[in-house]
């Protein structure tokens, strides 16, 4: 199966007492392998890695790397709105055993297009590893043109973009324009389906934390040509995907997470823990799905 396809997990980083919970890490590893996920993925913005220090993140990586011994691949989260501290990260998480990284679009400095171009172009040609590029507009302040993406698909170790600008009409753009050059992948568990029906191979997802053999079981059949069952399945996940988002991600995951008693209840700030009536509202569909009894 390519790298590139299936139902990855966007994996959180849990935190105990302020420090890497290492030992819940690697069984939340275990969980994802053993449900069927497709490939890990740790250090991005649901692994809150805005907070991890550079050497967190590179701990991260390698617990990743270690945990799965090379079961499934591991796609690092090595983005950052520098250049050069892009580069380092990937070339650490290329170093560790990773076998690709995602990188954010720079966040906060609002770079233009050709901006955009001429980032990932450095990334690329300092570090001979497979890149997939990630669109996320709603965090990050700029949107990466279609154009942009084309122009970014013809360097050779670019192969996939995580799309999450929200925008079936962007991500049609984005196919009609590469073809088979680039793997697009859904970042947003609502879209994924919708994402596939017009060319998309799969999803780095959220909710694969909680249930990843319900998003596998989507992603692989619409894969395998079983289209009524994926959309039965997306249909029946769809008040999931939105209380995955009831408050910023990744707080409700990591709640929820708590509440199946896998890691403990911990965020760093400035992210804190969900509110009141959120918690009631995330625990009603947590019990409806079977999840929390």
């Amino acid at each position: 199966m390519d790298m590139f396809q299936g139902s990855m997990v966007a994996i959180v980083t849990p935190f105990k007492d302020g420090k890497i919970d290492e030992a819940g890490l690697r069984g939340l590893i275990e969980f994802q392998i053993s449900h069927g996920t497709s490939a890990i993925v740790p250090c991005g913005t649901t692994g809150e890695s805005a907070t991890l220090s550079h050497e967190e993140h590179d701990r991260v990586v390698k617990i990743s790397v270690d945990s799965v011994a090379g079961r499934v691949p591991i796609i690092a989260g090595t983005g950052s709105n520098s250049t050069q501290e892009a580069i380092n990260l990937t070339k650490h998480a290329r170093d560790a055993g990773a076998d690709a990284a995602l990188l954010i679009t720079p966040y906060y400095n609002k770079p233009t297009q050709q901006g955009l171009y001429e980032h990932y172009l450095a990334v690329a040609e300092a570090v001979d590893f497979p890149i997939v590029l990630y669109n996320v507009p709603g965090r990050t302040a700029v949107n990466m043109m279609p154009s942009t993406v084309a122009r970014l698909a013809e360097i050779e170790n670019i192969r996939a973009v995580k799309e999450a600008s929200g925008s079936l009409a962007q991500v049609s753009e984005i196919i009609s324009l590469c073809g088979s050059k680039i793997a697009v992948l859904s970042g947003d568990d609502a879209l994924t389906l919708p994402i596939m029906s017009v060319g998309g191979k799969g999803v780095i997802s959220v909710a694969a934390n909680i249930v990843p053999s319900r998003m596998a079981d989507m992603v692989n059949a619409f894969l395998y040509g079983d289209w009524e069952k994926a959309r039965d399945l997306h249909i029946r996940l769809f008040d999931l995907f939105q209380a995955m988002f009831y408050e910023t991600n990744p707080i409700p995951v990591k709640t929820a997470l708590a509440m199946m008693g896998m890691i403990e209840e911990e965020l760093r700030p400035p992210l804190c823990k969900i509110g009141a009536e959120n918690r009631e509202r995330l625990k009603g569909v947590l019990t409806q799905y079977g999840i929390i009894s």
